[in-house]
């Protein structure tokens, strides 16, 4: 068997196991049929894996591995908070798209344990939160706010899974509310400084919106009212 066969196969018994799990997310599966879809027999399934568990390892370690590859392709807006808006849509787009993969990702739970390539876009999500602190627009820890987006973002994309449809209406409420609460522009935030708040608002606009002025300038825009609500943050 060739190395490009013996990947193929892998990768076919992983794609399988991932369609099988589709079918029903939280259920059992058959290593057997994940055998008899790909026309190998078991042995060769536990050459691969070793056990169950280590094609479950595997399918979600690939499941992260195709999210970040979808990540990495994603153009940066140049705005943190736009970012993590677009990195919401992402998400939810790509638990739609791939529910055996994301069900074993995020839906399969087990006290105490948390695979460890979770911990990848757990990381892409804290670098925006801090950058967003950095620029004075979180009202909360940055740590803190990158775990809130991420549990609402899952909450929201397995409800969509378990209901087989997609609801973009509650997706993008629920994403608007996280987003105003790790920023406070809710209405909790009445007493922050409105020309602050209104400087952010418009950085946001400009990034959701780039084709308006163009991408260099809605950059230069956005760089010149980031130092602007820099001076104007109450910590300095």
């Amino acid at each position: 068997m060739t190395s490009s066969t013996h990947g193929d196969t892998r990768s076919r018994l992983l794609d399988a196991a991932a369609e099988l799990i589709a079918r029903a997310p939280g259920e059992e599966f058959s290593l057997r049929e994940v055998c008899n879809q790909v026309a190998v027999k078991m042995p060769t399934l536990y050459h691969f894996f070793g056990s169950k568990q280590g094609l479950i390892d595997a399918v979600v370690e690939r499941g992260f591995d195709l999210y970040m590859g979808q990540k990495d392709g994603q153009e940066s807006s140049g705005d943190p908070i736009q970012d993590i808006r677009q990195g919401w849509d992402a998400h939810v787009a790509f638990g739609l798209a791939n529910p055996g993969f994301y069900s074993l990702m995020y839906g399969k739970v087990r006290p105490g344990y948390s695979p460890a390539p979770q911990a990848r876009p757990s990381q892409l999500l804290r670098s925006l939160t801090r950058q967003a602190a950095a620029q004075g627009r979180l009202a909360a820890d940055p740590d803190q706010a990158a775990a809130h987006i991420l549990v609402t973002n899952i909450g929201v994309t397995l409800r969509q899974i378990i209901l087989a449809q997609e609801d973009r209406e509650l997706s993008i409420a629920v994403r608007e509310g996280a987003i105003a609460a790790i920023t406070g522009t809710s209405s909790s935030r009445r007493g922050r400084d409105d020309r602050l708040v209104a400087i952010h608002q418009v950085i946001e606009e400009v990034a959701r919106h780039p084709e308006v002025l163009g991408v260099q300038e809605s950059q230069l825009l956005s760089s010149w009212l980031i130092r602007l609500s820099e001076n104007d943050s109450p910590s300095r």
